[in-house]
């Protein structure tokens, strides 16, 4: 997928939110004042608040030029290997030009890049009119850093042709009941959109791209917001929005209904279903815009705006015509699916029957801007796991289970507040700033919520706030942790809006700043190697990932321990027992081997270096992974006594 994409400047559905759409506008106004500003001011806070701030030399520019290159072409299926030789010029000079807020390199880039995708959509339309030989012996690598920048447009055009016949051979392997003709259609939409989405690109798109290229190399979780990416990253914290309530997605030129919210306007009105194609939209009394052809996130800002005003949509029913004109009064939605969730299991242990509570955490979320304006009802991740607790405790639980997989994290304060549920009273998390002066954050409650059994699930993708809490909860040994060692984020980012710091311009976005780094009460940092479990569940399927896989992540470091009374509960014998029991009954869980073996399959299929472009060998190939794939399918379905499936296409979709 195109890497532009895949960075959030181009979303495949999203939510319906406040805000008004801007014109499109040409690559060259990334070089305005306003751009340049808010550069400059960039620089100095860097400079003045970084944790850990680099010179701006011709290293760093170095990286900056390889890393906005990255970002831009990833595959090295657009640039010619003479566009970056005519790049060079500006690889040693980025930081002249960055330190004069000057925007000139990106811009140049940009165009002839776009330029680029142009010519190799171009291509690949006629080219895929023309037949492909899939009985030679060739190969596609898939790896696109490991090969070289094609030299000359014809050599361009062959790596192109492979990656059609690839394109067509996985299309063929879906089994769709689809022609020849069908799927050449399909890619052809898909090289369509492509090109769309890359014309479709607006000035504060690219400021965006370079500026995260620039400041993303001085450590990964330094980055840029554009004004309407602040609104969205706002939206995630707080788990709500003023809108309709609907999930949007791009359907080639037109804006389809992927999802309706449920307890929302539109889900409350019943006028929009998922499917309907939206091609018109204006508020209420106003003439509506024809939207086709419109970017996603265009239409979303149209459609957006404050509860209890109307906002008109023409639509065609699941896509057909005729059209229909609907009227619907927008309101508050609540992101209920991405907010804490209770469960109920009956399970059988050593000891009998226990009825355990569990709660999955999928972010802490925390609505600021309520809690600035004094509304006792704000939204939070701690009120609302005391709710479910609550609940909990009503039907007599034995155990609790707090469930932080895949949690990415959120706001600080919030994994600070959650902890104070779990114990007493007593520091959580210790944050030390540029500077080396440490605070000390500690349980906002003395009291505690719950004093019973828990455990604390993580995976390689719970991190930052998630990882603050399961090393409290560890460090405290308050909790068993179980799962995989996680992520490894342990660095503090603080939001600043670069609009208060300017008297010309209120919208320039937001500084995402690497400020100070965390610290467990034990002195050990989240940082870099993350929390590894009391009882593992690793699948070793990709022991890389996470922030060991950044080569420019802060290095792991260690601070004294602060004071803190660890909880009676776990003694050392008990956990070392505990631990020895746990590796007992995995070497013997048949489930547990199933997974890992799936997640195993799994990984090398995705991290194939070269496939083959033969159409009987990569028939074999896929009827192997097939079948490798549906006997393990049908081993975890007869452990939990299911009927085994005949084919995968027939395994049901969640």
């Amino acid at each position: 997928m195109h890497a532009i994409l895949g960075r959030g400047v181009l979303c495949a559905c999203l939510m319906l939110m406040l805000g008004v759409p801007a014109p499109a506008v040409s690559a060259d106004q990334i070089t305005s004042e306003r751009y340049q500003l808010a550069l400059q001011m960039i620089n100095r806070l860097i400079t003045q608040h970084h944790y850990r701030p680099r010179d701006l030399d011709d290293v760093l520019a170095g990286q900056v030029f390889d890393r906005y290159l990255e970002l831009l072409d990833p595959d090295r299926q657009f640039f010619l290997a003479g566009d970056i030789e005519r790049f060079e010029r500006h690889r040693h000079m980025l930081d002249d030009h960055l330190r004069e807020g000057s925007l000139h390199p990106a811009e140049e880039i940009f165009s002839r890049y776009r330029m680029r995708v142009a010519e190799r959509i171009a291509f690949a339309l006629e080219r895929l009119q023309e037949p492909f030989d899939f009985s030679l012996s060739e190969t596609l690598m898939l790896d696109g850093d490991a090969r070289p920048w094609a030299h000359t447009a014809s050599e361009l055009d062959d790596r192109w042709r492979r990656r059609l016949k690839h394109d067509i051979l996985t299309q063929q392997a879906l089994e769709l009941e689809r022609s020849r003709a069908q799927i050449d259609e399909t890619l052809r939409d898909r090289y369509r959109g492509l090109l769309q989405r890359t014309e479709q690109l607006r000035a504060d798109d690219i400021f965006q791209l370079f500026v995260n290229a620039y400041i993303g190399s001085l450590e990964p979780h330094t980055s840029y917001l554009s004004p309407r990416a602040t609104e969205n990253f706002k939206i995630q914290l707080r788990l709500s929005l003023e809108g309709i309530g609907a999930v949007l997605q791009n359907d080639d030129t037109h804006t389809r209904v992927r999802r309706i919210i449920p307890g929302g306007p539109a889900s409350q009105s019943g006028e929009l279903q998922a499917g309907d194609i939206i091609i018109g939209v204006g508020n209420e009394d106003e003439a509506l815009a024809d939207v086709v052809g419109w970017r996603l996130d265009d239409v979303v800002a149209l459609i957006r705006g404050p509860k209890g005003t109307r906002v008109q949509l023409e639509i065609l029913p699941d896509g057909h015509p005729p059209a229909r004109r609907i009227t619907i009064q927008r309101g508050r939605v609540k992101l209920q699916e991405q907010a804490a969730q209770r469960q109920l299991i009956n399970a059988e242990t050593s000891l009998g029957q226990a009825r355990i509570g569990v709660i999955r955490i999928p972010s802490f979320y925390i609505d600021f801007d309520a809690q600035l304006r004094g509304e006792r009802d704000f939204r939070s991740t701690t009120r609302d796991v005391r709710t479910l607790l609550d609940e909990l405790l009503a039907e007599s639980i034995d155990g609790l289970v707090i469930d932080l997989r895949d949690n990415s994290g959120g706001g600080l304060s919030e994994a600070v507040a959650l902890s104070g549920l779990f114990i007493r009273q007593g520091p959580v998390v210790q944050v030390q700033n540029r500077g080396g002066f440490i605070q000390i954050n500690r349980d906002p409650d003395a009291g505690i919520a719950y004093a019973g059994p828990l455990l604390v699930m993580v995976n390689r993708e719970s991190a930052s706030a998630a990882e603050i809490f399961a090393g409290a909860m560890q460090d405290y040994r308050r909790a068993l942790v179980v799962g995989e060692p996680t992520f490894g984020k342990g660095t503090v980012q603080s939001l600043i809006d670069l609009g208060q710091h300017s008297n010309r311009y209120d919208n320039l976005g937001q500084l995402r700043l690497t400020i100070a780094q965390f610290f467990r009460v034990n002195g050990d940092s989240t940082q870099f190697h993350g929390i590894t479990p009391d009882l593992p569940m690793s699948t070793d399927a990709d022991p890389g990932n996470g922030e060991r896989s950044h080569p420019n992540a802060l290095p792991w470091q260690q601070i004294d321990a602060t004071n803190y009374q660890p909880w009676p509960g776990i003694s050392a014998t008990a956990l070392s027992q505990t631990v020895q029991r746990h590796h007992a009954r995995l070497a013997e869980d048949r489930a547990y081997q199933v997974e890992r073996d799936l997640i195993e399959l799994d990984r090398q299929r995705r991290t194939q270096e070269e496939v083959s472009l033969n159409a009987a060998a990569r028939e074999a190939e896929t009827r192997e992974w097939r079948e490798a794939q549906l006997r393990l399918l049908n081993a975890r379905r007869a452990l939990n006594d299911q009927l085994p499936l005949t084919r995968l296409s027939d395994q049901p979709t969640e």
